[in-house]
This record gives structure tokens, C-alpha cells and sequence, in this order.
């Protein structure tokens, strides 16, 4: 079972940038899909990307595509998410996730089931 844990949320002007991180434990990172998910208040989860277990493809919904960016050390155990031109409508907990099979694409939202607790962003005006 993999334990995961987020940081580097914050509040920020909109227009700037965070820098996600997530620390995976418990199993063999390097061969398990990751993704990003996000909850703003009112709505339910939703899949902002994904990136494959080797690191070599990356996946993202139509609202950050161009300004996200998702990416991993295998070495660190870790799965970062850099936030760009961030807006208002990015305000959300952030969320990382863990495939539930190794060796995947980490396009599918559906096929991720570990979940860490979450990470709050908030964007200013």
C-alpha cells in the first residue's frame, strides 16, 4: 500500500506560479502511474493530469494544459506539479493519486485508487 503526501500549496497572486510536490512511500514508485486531481469548494474531484510510470508521457485536462506542468523523480520517490499563470478558478485542494496497477499510462482517472490528503491552493485577485 503506498502512502502519499502533499505540500506546497499556498495562497498566491494570480498570475504567479506554485510548486507541488508529493512524496510517495510504502511500494516501488518507479513503476506506478501518478496523477493530480483537484476539488474546488462545491464541486467534486476533478483530474488536472497524469504523467506514466516512467516519466516519459504526460497527460492534462484542457484547463491547465499549456500552463501545468507534471513530473517525477524516481529517485526521490516524488511527483511534482508546477502551477503557471495561475487564475482565480485554480483556487482547490490538490490532490495526488497513485495508480492502482504498475506499468501505467496515467491518462485514465479512473485507475487511480491512493489518494494523499491533500494540498489547499488559493489564488488572489
Amino acid at each position: 500500500q503506498v502512502q502519499l503526501v502533499e505540500s506546497g500549496g499556498g495562497l498566491v497572486q494570480a498570475g504567479g506560479s506554485l510548486r507541488l510536490s508529493c512524496a510517495a512511500s510504502g511500494r516501488t514508485f518507479s513503476t506506478y502511474a501518478m496523477g493530480w486531481f483537484r476539488q474546488a469548494p462545491g464541486k467534486e474531484r476533478a483530474f488536472v493530469g497524469g504523467i506514466n510510470w516512467s516519466g516519459t508521457s504526460t497527460y492534462y485536462a484542457d484547463s491547465v494544459k499549456g500552463r501545468f506542468t507534471i513530473y517525477r523523480d524516481n529517485a526521490k520517490n516524488t511527483v511534482y506539479l508546477h502551477l503557471r499563470s495561475l487564475k482565480l478558478e485554480d483556487t482547490a485542494v490538490y490532490y495526488c493519486a497513485a495508480d492502482l496497477r504498475p506499468y501505467g499510462l496515467g491518462y485514465d482517472p479512473d485507475t487511480f485508487g491512493s489518494w494523499g490528503q491533500g494540498t489547499q491552493v488559493t489564488v488572489s485577485s
